[in-house]
């Protein structure tokens, strides 16, 4: 016997919690399940017990999610926190692991809201200490108040450097530089969806406003950089990249790393969901219909993992893909899913004005993608890019033959950040596609989880335990 649920939504961030709260309101059985210990996701991480003043600091977009998480605890969703999903067989059954208890639930529909993950940037010296995604730097600003010591550089591309460049700053981080790899003829890639953007002009509004703040506190900002390398003995030391006048060293205690955010494709690859490749955000992505609707009729999938739109769009897509999970479940009818969704569809859009331009402008490098022969691209195994090239050699075309001949992509994270570089140097050594080169084949379980607690799984009817409201 399995706990059932009529809708089951795997991840509490902003679409999870949204589609929550909407498909609990239309009177479905509602279970909420996510690996952190509160709601929030990566967005709004913290939301519910960050304090005031931190919350003052990382501005209005971030305090917006104590909306969605009052709204998802007022609501009769079923909340399961610090809960891991390990596995989803072909029956809707979802195996997660929760205080080291296997249980399954059965669901009748599923949403999936996983969001998103940051695109590795395998430069030379990544792994050293000292180093980290740009990203986690702003978790642990969310989640306990804490800036990185020391003089913090950051290197990359893309709307987060700036944002998590500006909070640091305001929350007291020493930010010694800005170092962005955007030349001006990614700029110039941009224009031509600028009369586009400005109908999102608050984006717009809120760029320029960071990009003053950075100025008027003197920060070194070097654009059009190239050849990033972290340099340092025991722990990261300085930041070595190539500018217009040569080769340069950044003096650092901390570099944080970013090249843009791209969809976590782990559970929907696990599903053998059909997958699409998205040659504007440089990823893939799985297909879904505009109410999130996958390639398996009971599985939808809302905010940035079926695509990159931002806080805003996950939320309005998390509402549309529960209505349209009413509409499947004979909740609601075609016409009452379209009246409702209506306004949500007209929101999304609005938002997602500006992502054609963001997009032309902070396309990853190649060179990102591509990098040297001794720069190490799977840290589970230790892998470098010139053993993935030598994997070639041997007749390897794509990541799962390349994981067979040299363990790339076998470790705990099963190529999650790995797998897109893996990609991208298989394609360019075969001249072949991101679509000829494919993705790995993804097994459970999906997350690391122990034997003892697999084995209780026989042992238990998988009933949750009562709601965590936070």
């Amino acid at each position: 016997m399995h706990a059932e649920a009529d809708v089951l939504v795997i991840g509490a961030g902003a679409a999870g919690m949204a589609a929550a709260a909407t498909a609990a309101e239309l009177g479905l059985r509602t279970v909420v399940l996510d690996e952190q210990g509160a709601p929030g996701g990566q967005i709004y991480r913290g939301i519910t017990a960050v304090t005031a003043q931190m919350a003052e600091r990382l501005g209005p977009d971030y305090r917006h999610g104590r909306t969605l998480a009052n709204a998802l605890s007022a609501s009769a969703a079923s909340v399961q926190t610090d809960t891991t999903v390990w596995d989803v067989d072909a029956a809707l059954n979802v195996a997660t692991l929760c205080d080291g208890v296997a249980r399954q639930v059965r669901a009748r529909h599923l949403i999936v809201a996983t969001g998103a993950i940051e695109r590795a940037v395998p430069v030379p010296g990544w792994t050293l200490p000292g180093v980290m995604f740009a990203g986690a730097a702003q978790l642990m600003l969310k989640t306990a108040s804490s800036v990185p010591a020391g003089r913090v550089v950051l290197a990359g591309n893309g709307p987060l450097l700036l944002l998590v460049a500006n909070q640091l700053l305001e929350a007291g981080a020493d930010v010694a530089a800005l170092v962005e790899t955007t030349r001006t003829a990614d700029m110039l890639a941009g224009a031509p969806h600028l009369p586009r953007a400005l109908g999102a002009f608050g984006y717009l509004a809120k760029g320029v406003a960071m990009m003053r703040t950075l100025r008027r506190a003197r920060v070194l900002w070097i654009t059009g950089a190239t050849g990033l390398a972290v340099i340092g003995e025991q722990r990261a030391e300085a930041l070595q990249v190539q500018t217009a006048r040569g080769s340069e060293r950044i003096e650092a205690d901390v570099v944080l790393l970013h090249a843009g955010v791209i969809p976590n494709t782990q559970l929907t690859r696990l599903m053998r969901l059909e997958h699409v490749w998205d040659e504007t955000q440089v990823s893939w992505r799985p297909r879904v219909d505009a109410w999130g609707r996958s390639s398996d009729e009971r599985i939808s999938i809302a905010g940035d993992g079926a695509g990159i739109g931002g806080a805003r769009v996950a939320e309005a897509g998390g509402r549309l893909a529960a209505l349209d999970a009413a509409t499947a479940l004979g909740r609601i009818d075609v016409a009452e899913r379209g009246r409702r969704g209506a306004p949500l569809l007209a929101e999304a859009h609005r938002h997602l004005r500006i992502r054609p331009m963001l997009d032309a402008m902070y396309r990853p490098p190649h060179w990102i993608m591509n990098p040297p022969d001794e720069t190490i691209v799977c840290r589970c195994e230790e892998v470098t890019a010139g053993e993935i090239r030598r994997m070639t050699k041997l007749g390897c075309r794509g990541p799962n033959q390349t994981k067979f001949f040299s363990r790339c992509g076998m470790g705990p994270c099963q190529g999650r950040i790995c797998g897109p570089v893996v990609a991208a140097i298989l394609a360019a050594e075969n001249r072949l596609s991101p679509q000829e080169v494919g993705a790995y084949r993804i097994r459970p379980p999906l997350k690391p989880v122990p034997l003892a607690a697999i084995a209780t799984l026989a042992a238990t009817d998988g009933t949750p335990e009562p709601s965590r409201k936070t």
